[in-house]
This record gives C-alpha cells, structure tokens and sequence, in this order.
C-alpha cells in the first residue's frame, strides 16, 4: 500500500512540475513575441516606409539613355535606396491594365513619358524631408514632375505612431501579466511543499539551506521552460516565413538572438525571484499557518 501511494505520490509530483513547465513556457512565448516585436519595431516601421514608391516623371524628349544616365545619377543620391528605370512600352502596359487595352486610341502619340520609380531610406520619408526631396528632383532639367501622394504619406507616420505607442503599452502589460502568472505558478508549486520546509525548519536547517534547493529546481525550470519558449518562437518564425517571406527578412539574426537572450533571462529571473520570496514567506510561518 505504502509502494502504491508513494507512486500516486510521484505521479502527481511529475504531473505538477509539468504542468508549472507548460505554463511558465508559454508566458514565456508570448514574452518573446512581445520582444520580438518590440527589437524589430523600428525594423518594420522602415520596411514600410521603405516599400512606398515615388514617381519621377521625365519629359516627353528624354531619351533612352539620357534617361538611364540619369537614372545612374539619381541612385547615387543620399536619400534615395532604390531606383527603376520605367520604359514607355512597360508604362503603357500597366495603364492598359489599368484602363484598358484600347485606352491609347484617343491619342495620336503615346502620352506615356519615361519615368523612374524610387524608394527613398525610411529617414526621408516624412513631410518636409519629402519637400527636399521633390525639390532637389525637380531640379533637373530631365524632370517634368515629381509625383507622390502626400496624404498617404501622412497617414503612413500617423499610423505607426499609434501603433507603436499601442505595442508599448501592450508590451509593459504583458511583461506585468507574466510576472504574475509565473509568480502564481511557482507560489502554489512551492506551497504544494510547505510541511517539508516546516519539517527542514524543525530540525534546525538554515534559511539558505532550505532555498537552496529550491532554488535550483526553479533555476532549472525557468531555463527548462524559456528553452521551450525559444524553440516555439522559431517554429512561428519558420511558418512565418514560409507565409510573409519578405517581411522576414526585416529580423536579422543579432536581434533574434537579443530575444532568445530577454526569453531565458526572464524565465530564470522570474522563477528565481520568485521562489525565493515564497520560500521566505513559508519559512515564516507557524505550524497552524500551514494548514489554510
């Protein structure tokens, strides 16, 4: 009877601290999404910036060559990141697909002009660094116009404004919700075991004699548990990938391991903290405080 008990005993014991690992580790998964996030926000605010086209419109003499000499000069300048030279033949097919195959009907000569689309470096895309910009352009003697949507622009920065000041607060939540989740996870783990505290109190066992194993087994979990977490989010990485394969290309490999770094420096520093202040809190109490 005394063999079947202890392995009811044992059971529940394994089925505890498995259930304290699965939780603490997917907290810790939503930490390091949350960091994720958070290390990459400038990231992914300059891959949107990035991505928004600028229209420079040539004028109707500009030749072929002159337009790609041009082109050389104009991706040399220091707001520019990318540039493409946009023949008449490729213009007037995106306006067919657009307006109809038949739209240059109406014309004697096509109305299309060589142009070349630029994306400028996410510091430049603001309101008045546009007005540079277009200005600087519109310079050239080869430049008819220089097109851009100023309203897009504006909501652009506007948005990401928001929401970078929602993601801080959603992140600060986050990290005060999961310090308290795994803070009552461990709690109830450890009081599962205050008469064995009391009983090492009885015989004499010092206050750091009676953490240090506890503290051990928490150090063990919180990195058991982070190391959970870490394979987690590079499995969301991998199928994130396979779905959003260009903006996963904004998360370089330094801030990746930054994250992983935030994941098992929570984990550990939370069940640690914690587990020490239950542990302290349970030594404290008299043998009638064990029994509620």
């Amino acid at each position: 009877m005394a063999k079947e008990e202890r392995g009811i005993i044992g059971r529940r014991l394994k089925s505890a601290y498995l259930s304290t690992v699965i939780s603490i580790s997917l907290v810790l998964l939503l930490v390091g999404i949350a960091s994720l996030l958070l290390v990459n926000a400038k990231s992914v605010s300059d891959y949107f910036k990035e991505n928004m086209q600028i229209s420079v419109m040539l004028k109707q003499n500009v030749g072929e060559k002159a337009a790609k000499d041009y082109l050389l000069d104009l991706s040399s300048e220091r707001y520019i990141k990318s540039a493409e030279y946009i023949s008449v033949e490729q213009g007037e097919r995106e306006m067919a697909e657009l307006l109809g195959q038949d739209f240059l009907d109406v014309f004697e000569s096509s109305p299309i002009p060589v142009s070349i689309d630029v994306t400028l470096k996410a510091d430049y895309v603001s309101a008045d660094s546009l007005d540079v910009v277009k200005s600087e352009i519109s310079a050239s003697p080869l430049v008819d116009e220089v097109v851009y949507q100023p309203s897009l622009v504006e909501a652009l920065n506007a948005n990401l404004s928001r929401i970078s000041l929602v993601l801080g607060v959603f992140i600060a939540l986050l990290l005060f919700i999961s310090f308290v989740l795994i803070n009552n996870t461990i709690r109830l783990n450890v009081y599962a075991k205050r008469f064995t505290i009391h009983t090492m109190k009885l015989v004499g066992a010092t206050r750091s004699f009676i953490r240090a194993p506890f503290l051990l087994q928490s150090a063990f979990q919180g990195v058991f548990s982070a190391m959970i977490a870490i394979l987690g989010l590079i499995g969301l990485l991998f199928l994130m990938r396979s779905e959003l394969a260009q903006l996963f290309e904004i998360f370089s490999l330094e801030l990746l391991l930054a994250v992983m770094g935030i994941v098992l420096a929570s984990g550990l520093l939370i069940c640690l903290v914690s587990t020490y202040f239950v542990v302290n809190k349970l030594v404290s109490l008299d043998k009638s405080d064990l029994y509620y």
